[in-house]
């Protein structure tokens, strides 16, 4: 069964997000693909989400990721003493950040010059053209994150957006929005979950099946 089955049998009422989802997951492949790297971020629930999506894309999810040989080879020769248990426990990544991580930046930030600018410096600190800020707000008019994808816009940076029924003020900002088509914030932050859940699983087999 492929992610997207999987996807509409637990949540039919996300069916007219699959487009959308289909041009995230293009999106995203052809910025790893690329050599580019995701930044992540937004607020309160969405922070949370953020930080479980970086660590579905950098490290194993449902696959193993056997790291190639010739680095396996490398660590064995360059370590002699470690090399093997390095290469053995080391796992294929797919470069990403989470922006709402970096408290000692953030609360610096904030305090310094402007709380609702802690992402967007982020973005123009980490961001370079081809890479992908993936930006979750349910009300989609979270100011700190649509500076932040002002700022990618800006850098020439992808932008992938997760909201709500209405999308808010991020639609217009975004190269791809995905609508949650629910009407509370848990109803929505569930299906943000659902749906990045089968993103990861689209591009673990892309790049580790």
């Amino acid at each position: 069964m492929t992610a997207i089955e999987t996807l509409l049998r637990e949540n039919p009422d996300l069916a007219p997000c699959v487009p959308d989802l289909e041009r995230a997951f293009a999106l995203l492949r052809n910025s790893y693909r690329a050599g580019g790297k995701v930044l992540v971020c937004g607020n309160g629930g969405s922070a949370a989400d953020s930080e479980h999506i970086v660590g579905e894309l950098m490290k194993g999810y449902l696959l193993p990721r056997t790291i190639p040989q010739a680095t396996h080879q490398k660590l064995v020769e360059g370590c002699p003493a470690e090399g093997t248990y390095l290469a053995e426990h080391l796992q294929g990544a797919l470069p990403a950040i989470s922006l709402v991580s970096q408290v000692a930046l953030m609360t610096a930030f904030a305090n310094d010059v402007a709380a609702d600018m802690i992402f967007a410096q982020q973005v123009y600190g980490y961001g370079r053209s081809g890479d992908v800020l993936w930006a979750l707000s349910v009300s989609g008019v979270s100011v700190s994150v649509l500076h932040a994808l002002q700022v990618a816009r800006a850098r020439g940076v992808w932008t992938l957006g997760f909201t709500g029924a209405t999308g808010g003020a991020m639609p217009s900002l975004c190269d791809v929005t995905l609508y949650v088509p629910r009407a509370s914030v848990a109803a929505v932050q569930s299906g943000h979950q659902a749906l990045y859940h089968a993103l990861c699983e689209m591009l673990e087999a892309e790049f580790f099946a």
